[in-house]
């Protein structure tokens, strides 16, 4: 198994009690900034190198595939870089690439794929045969390229037989993954004709789709958007020689969380307020419940908790990665924390809507789970929360990450299977002992 990857053997990591600290963290990479940047330079004119890369297992699971797809990779993790010598031939032969639980990668390389020509199984764990994919292959089938589902409709595995991207007319529901879109978005300017998307109902993450605009626009191509109801492309070449990947705002949540309850002063590097990525209106979310904002730099961002939060209703639709954070964080609000409109989380890594009201219920809070939602009702002391309690983590990145910001005021909170961090953010507990030094 390649470096960054997790094996088998499950561990506990248990959070020792800490408040009232000084620390500094570094982020890492965006994830999905990167995979973004990774189809953008295969499909890319020229060889492009990606500086401020991320390595961790969704990342290199694209690295993988993009390289038995014929592009030629040089990685250089101590620099953080990734040059990309992109495949034009785009013969993929006959090939299967397992991407893991990688939904990025199982949603952005189907739309590459289709621009070449070859047989290829995409597949991978067997949580992500449980992930849908029936919207973007729907779309995909609309625009003439023949896929089909290897074990159960609706479903991955899926086998693409690809013989170019032809142009058209598609509607996509906007209801479950703005990935479906950004899918068709990053490889559309190189379909035969222009490619016209109808979004159908309400868009969830439009913020991601912005990144993935404003990501197109660096490397040379747009889209024409009308109120998000409809996206129009036209046929393009990108161009770029290098990019910088962002620090991963969805990884600073946890941090400005931790800085918030409790009640310390935390300095991020590698984030700005200017980002490009919606997450960072998770800090809003924090600022308004009473975090304070310190100082924001071109590259940092510090922050303290000063004084008590209280509870908010928040309609988190469009940042729904930080939910679990700020479910976290409820537990120690005066007043109850309502997280709204987040339905999609129940097809993420898990389904973080019970896996949240499971582990905040094991810690003695009271909640109420909805379809779309939570309701947190926190104790009015502290010192009532259940202690001893081992989280379980359900082979999900950000249940480990944010319920591990609970041991810092809850005594003896064991976090089951750490590692599984390293999806997206490998070395988070590295940081996370900061705070101990």
């Amino acid at each position: 198994m390649e470096e960054g990857r997790r094996g088998d053997i499950k561990m506990v990591y248990e959070v020792k009690k800490k408040t009232n600290f000084q620390v500094e963290v570094d982020i890492p990479g965006s994830k999905s900034i990167t995979n973004r940047a990774m189809i953008l330079a295969a499909l890319n004119e020229k060889e492009t190198l990606l500086k401020n890369m991320l390595f961790s297992d969704d990342t290199l699971y694209m690295i993988d595939a993009l390289q038995k797809l014929g592009n030629e990779i040089v990685v250089d993790k101590e620099a953080k870089t990734v040059l990309i010598k992109p495949n034009k031939e785009k013969n993929w032969g006959k090939v299967e690439l397992f991407v893991g639980n990688a939904g990025t990668a199982m949603r952005f390389l189907p739309t590459y794929i289709a621009t070449g020509n070859g047989e290829v199984v995409l597949t991978g764990i067997e949580r992500m045969k449980d992930r849908p994919i029936k919207d973007l292959v729907d779309a995909l089938q609309g625009l003439g390229v023949e896929v089909e589902y290897v074990e159960r409709i609706g479903f991955p595995p899926i086998r693409i037989k690809a013989k170019g991207l032809n142009g058209g007319k598609i509607s996509i529901k906007g209801d479950k993954s703005s990935q479906y879109i950004t899918s068709i978005l990053l490889s559309a300017p190189y379909a035969k004709s222009p490619v016209e998307i109808e979004i159908i109902g309400d868009l969830v993450s439009i913020p991601y789709v912005e990144i993935t605009k404003k990501m197109m626009e660096d490397f040379g191509a747009t889209f024409k958007n009308d109120n998000y109801k409809k996206l129009t492309i036209e046929p393009a070449k990108y161009s770029r020689d290098s990019y910088i990947i962002e620090g991963d705002c969805s990884s600073a949540s946890y941090f400005f969380a931790m800085a918030a309850i409790a009640k310390s002063r935390v300095r991020l590097n590698n984030v700005t307020i200017n980002s490009i990525q919606g997450d960072i209106k998770f800090l809003e979310v924090l600022l308004n419940m009473g975090l304070t904002l310190i100082e924001s730099g071109e590259n940092h961002i510090v922050v303290e908790g000063q004084k008590d939060l209280k509870g908010i209703s928040v309609d988190m639709k469009h940042i729904s990665d930080t939910a679990q954070t700020l479910s976290v964080v409820a537990l120690f609000a005066k007043g109850p924390t309502e997280i709204k409109n987040v339905y999609n989380m129940r097809i993420k890594e898990t389904d973080r809507i019970k896996a949240c009201y499971n582990e905040l219920t094991k810690l003695g809070a009271k909640v109420i789970e909805k379809e779309d939602g939570l309701i947190i009702y926190p104790k009015e002391n502290i010192n009532d929360y259940n202690k001893n309690v081992l989280i379980d983590t359900y082979d999900d990145h950000r249940m480990a990450m944010s319920f591990s910001l609970a041991g810092l005021l809850i005594d003896n909170v064991k976090i089951h299977d750490p590692n599984c961090v390293s999806k997206t953010f490998p070395n988070y507990f590295d940081e996370f002992e900061k705070i101990y030094k």
